[in-house]
């Protein structure tokens, strides 16, 4: 949404607000990027999930290369520890299948249609066919389900004011370190967490790996809390030295 920091708070200054034609957006009071301020380092705890105690596929180097950027904020004072959501994360991913099919309905009389049918990629038919037949009780426990997992990260919220994972940005690979994805979305698997939970995610850079490819560490904050998750980012920026890194572009592979 933004290349810095700054650009994304002073984007979301413009579009927050109360909208009447809108019932349920907020009417809270919106600050100006001056005054946000940077954190004290010392006063804040970051919970590193990692891949979730080895339930996500990574490839090799990319927990390293997030680790070594908690490091930097950990040697300027901020305490990282270790921490795991009391959750089968196994079961949330089958949340959010059921929940991402459930809202791809309204393109069933496309899919049924053999003209427009023929215009779909692969990917938009399957998650179609995964609405088709899509029992509301399957659609209700998914809800109960994804309110657990709301309560599993705010039990961690209790300790930590950030909760650390991996990102994500390129186009689906088959297989990640070797083990072949199921379903051409699996690979998205680390980013659905904050979804779900309804909850503020700042993606920042984290450096190039050994291939000279970006990679990106997010944060996730407690729910009301964006003004804090964005001077923790602004913080994370002028700690580190990742915007100033650049991938060597190739004119082929």
């Amino acid at each position: 949404m933004g290349r810095t920091v700054e650009d994304t708070i002073r984007l979301l200054h413009t579009m927050a607000g109360y909208d009447s034609h809108a019932p349920l957006s907020l009417r809270d009071t919106i600050p100006p990027y001056r005054e946000f301020r940077q954190p004290d380092f010392k006063a804040l705890k970051v919970g590193w999930m990692a891949d979730y105690q080895g339930y996500l596929p990574t490839e090799p180097g990319v927990l390293e290369l997030c680790e070594n950027a908690l490091k930097q904020l950990s040697d300027r004072g901020v305490t990282v520890e270790a921490c795991m959501p009391d959750y089968d994360m196994a079961q949330l991913w089958e949340v959010w299948l059921t929940l991402r099919h459930w809202s791809m309905s309204d393109g069933i009389p496309l899919y049924e249609n053999p003209q427009t049918r023929a215009l779909m990629k692969p990917e938009l038919a399957w998650e179609i066919e995964g609405s088709l037949n899509m029992p509301a009780a399957r659609v209700s426990e998914a809800g109960m389900n994804r309110s657990n997992w709301y309560r599993a990260l705010h039990e961690l919220f209790k300790v930590y004011e950030v909760l650390a994972l991996p990102s994500a940005d390129i186009h689906w690979p088959k297989s990640i370190n070797g083990k072949p994805m199921d379903t051409y979305h699996r690979w998205m698997e680390v980013v659905v967490g904050g979804t779900l939970a309804g909850l503020l995610v700042v993606s920042m850079p984290a450096g190039l790996d050994q291939q000279g490819r970006p990679m990106g560490i997010q944060f996730m904050g407690p729910m009301g809390h964006d003004r804090e998750v964005l001077e923790f980012a602004m913080a994370y920026e002028s700690a580190t030295h990742y915007l100033n890194e650049r991938p060597t572009l190739r004119e082929q592979l």
